[in-house]
């Protein structure tokens, strides 16, 4: 017995599912998910682009704070 199925047909054309507004999209999912906590609150695309700097370079600052004291302390001793 041989069915004849019918190939499936996609939704969109490629070069409608492949845009630059999807990809931007799927990246902020996948950075908030992956590398931050998302505050929950509605920010606007430059407001979470500011929340995603600011959480990767305060760890940078305070490190670096860190290496200043501990500098400061060993030139003291």
């Amino acid at each position: 017995m041989v069915m004849d199925k019918a190939e499936p047909q996609l939704t969109l054309p490629v070069g409608e599912r492949f845009t630059g507004e999807r990809f931007e999209k799927s990246l902020r999912v996948v950075l908030n998910c992956v590398l931050f906590r998302s505050s929950g609150q509605d920010l606007t695309l430059w407001g979470t682009y500011t929340e995603m700097v600011s959480r990767l370079t305060e760890p940078v600052l305070l490190g670096l704070a860190a290496l200043a004291v501990r500098g400061r302390v060993k030139r003291g001793s």
